[in-house]
């Protein structure tokens, strides 16, 4: 999930560092691909759209990864949480992060998080069978 936070930096703060939202919502809201439709329209796809997209893909592989069991599905649940951290931090402090696609992305960086915590405590529900009073 670090990909598209890091592409939304980048977007955002363009040279700027602290750039406004309303030239961050320009610069988001700008159509640079448009597809033909077999309908006779033409689907307009802007880099927030496109971001939104990406961000949704990485979220796929993200919870690939996380039904993994081990240390290194652990440390991953750990850098995911301070990914997390650090977009709530810029969604709340910097006004360049206040949009709607970035408030996306940070959601979809929580559910990474909850997604991984919760596919590691019902795997060591199942390897322990902690509801059954015994110890596999």
């Amino acid at each position: 999930m670090i990909v598209p936070v890091i592409i939304y930096n980048v977007l955002a703060l363009g040279g700027s560092t602290f750039s406004t939202v309303d030239a961050v919502r320009e610069r988001l809201d700008t159509d640079f691909i448009s597809v033909p439709m077999a309908s006779q329209v033409t689907w307009d796809i802007t880099p927030g759209h496109a971001l939104i997209a990406l961000s949704l893909l990485m979220l796929f592989f993200e919870l690939l990864k996380s039904t993994g069991t081990g240390r290194a599905a652990v440390m991953n649940h750990a850098f995911s949480m301070c990914l997390f951290i650090i977009c709530l931090v810029e969604f709340l402090m910097l006004p360049a992060f206040a949009t709607s696609v970035f408030f996306l992305v940070m959601i979809m960086c929580l559910l990474d998080v909850m997604a991984g915590f919760m596919v590691t405590i019902a795997a060591a529900r199942r390897d322990f069978a902690v509801g059954d009073g015994y110890i596999d």
